[in-house]
């Protein structure tokens, strides 16, 4: 648990996207050659982060040391998600629309941030510009689209690079499928997401948590 803590205990939220390493003899391995990236995949990067109304998925978060745990992300745009880990790991991390709150349950800590401080920030703020701070990148497969989003002058906001796959029925024709957040202590989290479904009913109770500082009560 210690791990996982110290990821969410600095400004720059680092939680991204995870999945089985595949290990291939060193003789066998064939890099593939860098696909440019097209024009016009930045604005449709864009376009599918700010149309997308709400998302349930279910996500893999690997840290640096391989350490791997699963959930459930629900989102809600403008700026609402909650990260549901499964029940083996008391977590819990919610965004009400304007800062990032971790509940540590056990060990009954609240921290709370802004959003705009947090890798996460591209992904979540509406006034955060994709496009101002986005960069392509080359990928090996001409159906991804990686972005790569930093502010360079608040470098303690970390960094965050969202990987995209071309599909159709999803919001803007891409499907966000993982991300890779670096914050400023140059900790790696990353993120798998399985099982997209868009358009789902989102109360506002979904963003709600227990205090568990308190004895009763919800904030």
């Amino acid at each position: 648990m210690n791990t996982i803590t110290s990821l969410f205990a600095k400004p720059a939220l680092a939680i991204a996207l995870g999945g089985a390493a595949v290990v291939t003899p060193f003789a066998l391995t064939v890099p593939a050659a860098p696909v440019q990236a097209a024009a016009g995949d930045l604005d449709k990067a864009v376009t599918a982060l700010r149309t997308i109304s709400t998302l349930k998925a279910n996500f893999t978060q690997t840290d640096r040391n391989g350490q791997r745990i699963k959930g459930v992300l629900t989102l809600k745009q403008p700026g609402k998600i909650r990260f549901q880990y499964e029940k083996s790991v008391p977590l819990l991390i919610v965004s009400d629309g304007k800062a990032l709150t971790l509940i540590d349950y056990e060990v009954n800590q609240v921290q709370r941030w802004p959003i705009k401080n947090s890798p996460l920030g591209a992904l979540l703020d509406p006034n955060r510009d994709v496009k101002k701070f986005g960069k392509l990148q080359n990928t090996s497969d001409p159906n991804v689209v990686s972005v790569q989003v930093r502010d360079p002058k608040r470098p303690e906001f970390g960094m965050i690079t969202l990987i995209f796959q071309r599909h159709g029925a999803s919001p803007g024709g891409l499907k966000l499928v993982s991300w890779v957040a670096l914050d400023s202590q140059n900790k790696r989290t990353t993120v798998r997401l399985s099982g997209h479904r868009y358009g789902v009913p989102v109360g506002s109770n979904a963003f709600k948590w227990k205090d568990p500082r308190k004895s009763s009560g919800r904030r």
